[in-house]
């Protein structure tokens, strides 16, 4: 039991990352991107050809990392870099470009699943066998957060992100660039999607097909805060991860999907509940 409390925590983690992708873009710039199951793919792909070269461990990491983040730069170029593009018409963009990376994937890495050695190891407490790449996992995962609340509060690049989510027009009349920090909002997202994915892909194998179960486990733990909450979607992340965990470890482990999309569903009626009634 503490086995699998432990193994969801660390999944957990990862999916807040991606949620965190999620709520990132759509604070700024209005528009869910479905495309952000592409960038731990990439991160994972990337990252395990770059060891499987001679690269060593944290290099390769990075770099994988670094090349998602320019991915997300360029799906944000498209999605919204033309001048009065509409939410919506960006949201069919990123889901768009969610299925031409399918080619290029495909094309670069094959349609295989491929993965990498992580953190060997087996840290034991209290009879209690704990993989070193979970530990890892959550270890990475507080950081990268503490970072993000550094980042948010005390950069003026964050404060102009913040700035935008709170109130675009203000922030125009501010003299902030809001589409140039809506790029800038889709590179973060790329970048946090890779460090879900290099730090995942040890763990699950990962396969050009796989965003969409990562876009879904995302957008579901995003949704619980409304898409705008990185805090919400962080607890969500991690309220998802334990859930799939027990339900893959005491019923079947091939329904990780679907649990995310009741999840999802639970989450949005109880939300519908709560709104006031309006005549």
């Amino acid at each position: 039991m503490i086995e699998y409390l432990v193994a969801g925590t660390a999944l957990g983690c990862t999916i807040a990352l991606l949620a965190s992708g999620f709520v990132v873009v759509h604070r700024v710039t209005g528009v869910v991107n479905f495309a952000q199951g592409l960038f731990p793919v990439v991160a994972g792909l990337s990252c395990g050809t770059l060891l499987s070269s001679g690269w060593p461990h944290g290099l390769s990491e990075l770099a994988a990392v670094a090349l998602a983040g320019v991915v997300g730069v360029v799906v944000g170029v498209v999605a919204i870099g033309k001048p009065g593009t509409p939410p919506l018409a960006s949201l069919v963009i990123t889901f768009g470009l969610g299925f031409l990376g399918y080619a290029v994937e495909i094309i670069v890495w094959g349609d295989q699943p491929r993965s990498f050695d992580g953190w060997p190891g087996v840290l034991t407490l209290g009879g209690v066998r704990i993989q070193h790449q979970w530990v890892l996992v959550a270890g990475v995962a507080l950081v990268v957060f503490g970072l993000l609340g550094a980042f948010f509060g005390r950069t003026y690049l964050g404060q102009g992100l913040t700035a935008c989510a709170a109130n675009p027009y203000a922030a125009r009349l501010a003299g902030i660039n809001v589409r140039r920090m809506g790029l800038y909002a889709f590179g973060l997202a790329g970048l946090l999607g890779g460090v879900a994915g290099v730090l995942l892909t040890p763990l699950q194998s990962i396969a050009f097909d796989r965003d969409v179960a990562l876009a879904v486990n995302g957008f579901a733990a995003a949704v619980l805060g409304g898409l705008d909450r990185p805090g919400t979607a962080l607890a969500g992340g991690l309220l998802l991860g334990v859930g799939q965990t027990l339900f893959a470890g005491y019923v079947d482990g091939s329904f990780q999907t679907e649990v995310a999309l009741g999840f999802m569903v639970l989450v949005m009626v109880a939300r519908a509940i709560r709104q006031p009634v309006t005549v």
